[in-house]
């Protein structure tokens, strides 16, 4: 047995030393941390904002006047052009006059006979007068010739009054404009009936839009901040001259149109409601535009904007900016050591792509404009800053990089 090897198993805690000998001596290295992401910033906007309310309304003209048939009958003429403008007195419609002409004679005959039987009772009464004097005509005959008398001037009266009627009658069948502007498409054409439901009774409108008014309506807190700039309640309703002036010294009001545009005349409040109405909650009011050459018609829909008002060394922010989470708005604000910041604010006014930031911001300070959503609190980023134009839009790439 001497000169013998003997091979023994290796033991557990043997093999685990090896183990670990062999990894530690293949060795390994951990990635580097990634770097911190380029992140657009933006510094907020500082200077004396003011404030505008936009309302939709829709365009009328500054008078509408309906022309209607005030008679019965069929439409005999048309003397306008639909769409064009008319002058006061112009004639429109005529409608066929023969039965109001019969009606005319009508009336003179019963005048006739009328003034007849008065000659007649005025003739009886001068014959019975002096006999009555003389007692030779009873005192009774006498009363009945003046009550016969009487009433025939009664009648005659009542005779005239239907001949002025039925000249007024007549007098309809000719309808004219009744102001300078233009009139629009006709309900009823040449040969209807008309002057009578179902038939057309109301024929046309026509309208003024030089100027052009807009109706539109705010809510209860609008009314509060639009009343004290443009309706001038302090003023005295008695005294219409001043109340006038203060409307006409009050900030100018702009109209948008449809298609964006704003119109190139402003305006100011000319009318509104005596109350809110309590059933929408609603104020009503309208305003008028200059309308050189009739650029805006009536039955468009517009948007009225007006200053409301300023605020000074306001702080305004992108609106991309602010995050909103159940009714909670906050922004990232960048620290000096480049750490982002959750920050909560309270947002104003929106202007164009700006908001007004009432609290949380301080001027100077740098805010988040990209990339959001992928940033959490305390994290580090690389500021990237981003000019802003006066309306909000960069005016540099804000384009991020990293990831």
């Amino acid at each position: 047995m001497h000169g013998t090897t003997v091979l023994r198993r290796p033991t557990p805690i043997l093999l685990i030393l090896l183990a670990a000998a062999t990894v530690a001596g293949c060795g390994s290295s951990e990635p580097p941390p990634a770097p911190p992401p380029e992140i657009p910033v933006i510094t907020p906007i500082q200077r004396d904002q003011p404030i505008a309310l936009d309302m939709v309304g829709e365009t009328m003209g500054s008078v509408d006047i309906p022309i209607r048939a005030r008679v019965e009958g069929f439409l005999e003429g048309m003397s306008f052009q639909e769409g064009w403008p008319v002058k006061k007195g112009q004639l429109l419609y005529s409608i066929d006059p023969q039965p109001f002409e019969a009606a005319v004679v009508e009336a003179n005959g019963y005048l006739a006979e009328a003034t007849t039987m008065l000659a007649k009772a005025k003739s009886d009464l001068d014959r019975i007068r002096p006999l009555a004097e003389m007692k030779a005509v009873s005192q009774q005959d006498l009363d009945g010739a003046v009550a016969e008398y009487e009433a025939a001037i009664g009648a005659v009266q009542a005779a005239r009054a239907r001949v002025e009627q039925a000249e007024i009658e007549l007098g309809y069948t000719k309808i004219h404009a009744p102001i300078d502007g233009r009139i629009g498409i006709s309900a009823a054409k040449v040969g209807e009936f008309v002057g009578r439901q179902p038939n057309p009774v109301i024929l046309n409108y026509v309208s003024q839009a030089d100027p052009i008014r807009v109706r539109f309506a705010i809510d209860e807190r609008q009314y509060l901040r639009f009343a004290r700039q443009f309706v001038a309640l302090k003023a005295d309703a008695s005294d219409l001259e001043a109340l006038k002036a203060a409307r006409e010294n009050a900030p100018p009001l702009e109209l948008i149109l449809a298609d964006g545009t704003v119109h190139e005349e402003t305006g100011h409040i000319v009318a509104y409601d005596a109350a809110v109405n309590p059933t929408t909650g609603t104020f009503r009011m309208e305003a008028d535009f200059p309308n050189p050459g009739n650029i805006v018609v009536a039955g468009q829909f517009a948007r009225i904007r007006g200053v409301v008002d300023t605020r000074l060394d306001a702080l305004l922010v992108p609106q991309r900016c602010i995050q909103e989470q159940q009714g909670l708005f906050s922004v990232f604000v960048v620290t000096d050591d480049s750490t982002v910041e959750l920050r909560p604010i309270e947002p104003g006014y929106k202007v164009d792509q700006l908001q007004v930031v009432e609290s949380g911001l301080n001027p100077g300070e740098r805010v988040v404009f990209e990339g959001v959503q992928r940033l959490k609190d305390g994290m580090k980023i690389v500021p990237k800053p981003v000019d802003l134009d006066n309306k909000g839009a960069p005016v540099t790439d804000p384009v991020t990089t990293g990831s």
